[in-house]
């Protein structure tokens, strides 16, 4: 059975051009018709199906945004792309927001050109449409009205090569719907990298995203390649973007738009293919108004908006990722799946979660190691030690062993103090130094460790995996 050839309508009324780009695409065994105006090109959509469309935004008798916009409306599987004259960016980036799959600069560049087509080409088949499916329930774990819409919204984002841009309050899983926008995109073959961009020196970032040359600075011993050239084929995640140094902004500009980088120290740009998507719980537009955030480079990144639902506004949702939470940790733990008490269950859908799902899972993680039978109940979700009264943030406790040696004790912290790392890490501690004295003393009998400290064997097997302290050889 033959293979049926791949048909383009490529859209100019330059000539040259047309013939120049029908010459590349018939090299790589794709068939072309020629247009020139818009309503004839409206007219071959009429008579034939394409595969994929490219067209300039000058035309003769409209806007080629026109026929974006009547593309994307009509017929909706076959990905339009746009030439765009060679830093009109602003109009590029109206095209992308109106549905176009991706841009082209003119002069138009051959790689480029070849690695657009491919990509628009590569449709997904309806086997890999129900892989994505599952991908998606996989990952993005909910069935509240927000994640619907979300999932929605991912498809099409997702089919584009346009910048993605995520918001939503921290903790909400911006990291992960970034990979979900990669795993569903036509590159999900290439790398996914992440950056925090909070999380890099100031005076190591432009190496570590652009890579340097050997002996361009003081302890550049050998040739570096940057996080970005690494997301080649791929996408690139930047995570919070708005920590970025203004003079970092003006690079990362030029590399995003441009699709090219020059290392430290080179004299060389090198050419690099990659689809941007970045994220922020701050918000970009004040920061602009500020001055602490280039406006180009905000609208540049600003093409496909995604907002994060919070965890409060989902719902039931709360109970499904309770439980997705205690199924995985349960068996990254090696020990029986729990289930959630009805009052559980009331107390988790009334929490407001400042901290989202990243908190919702701190606290089921918790409520594993707390809890000494199959059920997790409301003690086990409150913070230890529970309901304490305020003015006294850690309450006195020890234990003697039979010959009245303390195995362990914790002293209340003084009334007007809080601990500097936090509540959850502070507890945490406490935590484990118990454990550890009460392991100490009984010379690592976890037996006679748990009757010490009045708990079960098993529970204490939860808390020792927990901090990485349980040893292969049981009692």
């Amino acid at each position: 059975m033959a293979i049926k050839q791949p048909l383009v309508l490529l859209v100019d009324d330059e000539e040259d051009l047309c013939l120049l780009m029908q010459m590349t695409l018939a090299r790589m065994g794709i068939k072309t018709h020629l247009a020139y105006r818009v309503e004839q090109a409206k007219k071959f959509f009429t008579e034939f199906q394409y595969d994929a469309c490219l067209t300039d935004l000058n035309l003769p008798d409209g806007n080629g945004l026109d026929l974006v916009k009547h593309v994307t409306q009509n017929y909706p599987n076959t990905p339009i792309a746009v030439l765009t004259a060679y830093g009109n960016m602003d109009i590029a980036i109206a095209a992308l927001k109106a549905g176009a799959f991706d841009f082209v600069s003119k002069p138009v560049n051959q790689t480029h050109l070849d690695q657009l087509i491919q990509k628009a080409l590569n449709r997904p088949q309806p086997e890999q449409e129900a892989a994505e499916t599952a991908l998606e329930n996989k990952l993005l774990i909910g069935r509240s009205t927000p994640i619907q819409q979300l999932r929605i919204a991912l498809k099409k984002i997702a089919r584009s090569q346009a910048p993605v841009f995520i918001t939503g309050e921290s903790g909400t899983g911006k990291e992960v719907v970034a990979n979900l926008v990669h795993r569903l995109s036509n590159r999900s073959e290439g790398p996914f990298i992440a950056i925090n961009c909070g999380a890099i020196p100031t005076e190591l970032m432009e190496s570590e995203l652009f890579g340097h040359k050997k002996g361009s600075f003081t302890g550049a011993t050998q040739d570096k390649q940057g996080l970005i050239l690494s997301a080649h084929g791929g996408s690139l995640f930047l995570d919070e973007i708005a920590e970025l140094p203004l003079s970092m902004q003006v690079k990362l500009l030029r590399a995003v738009q441009e699709k090219k980088i020059r290392p430290v120290g080179s004299d060389q740009e090198i050419d690099v293919d990659f689809r941007v998507i970045s994220a922020s719980h701050q918000d970009l537009e004040l920061l602009v108004q500020q001055g602490r955030f280039r406006q180009d480079l905000f609208f540049r990144i600003h093409v496909m908006d995604i907002v994060l639902p919070p965890l409060r506004e989902r719902g039931q949702d709360i109970l499904l990722l309770a439980n997705h939470f205690i199924q995985r940790i349960s068996q990254e733990w090696e020990v029986s799946v729990k289930t959630l008490s009805s009052r559980a269950e009331q107390f988790l859908l009334q929490q407001y979660f400042p901290g989202n799902v990243r908190e919702l899972r701190n606290i089921i993680e918790r409520a594993i190691t707390l809890s000494d039978d199959e059920t997790i109940d409301l003690a086990h979700l409150q913070t230890a030690p529970l309901r304490s009264p305020i003015a006294t943030p850690m309450v006195s406790f020890s234990t003697q062993d039979e010959n009245d040696h303390t195995v362990a004790s914790v002293s209340p912290m003084g009334s007007k103090k809080l601990p500097p790392e936090g509540l959850e890490l502070y507890l945490e501690n406490i935590e484990k130094e118990i454990l550890l004295n009460a392991l100490n003393l009984t010379h690592w009998n976890r037996t006679l460790a748990a009757k010490k400290l009045g708990m079960t064997f098993r529970s204490l097997r939860y808390r020792l995996k927990k901090f990485g302290l349980d040893t292969e050889d049981d009692e």
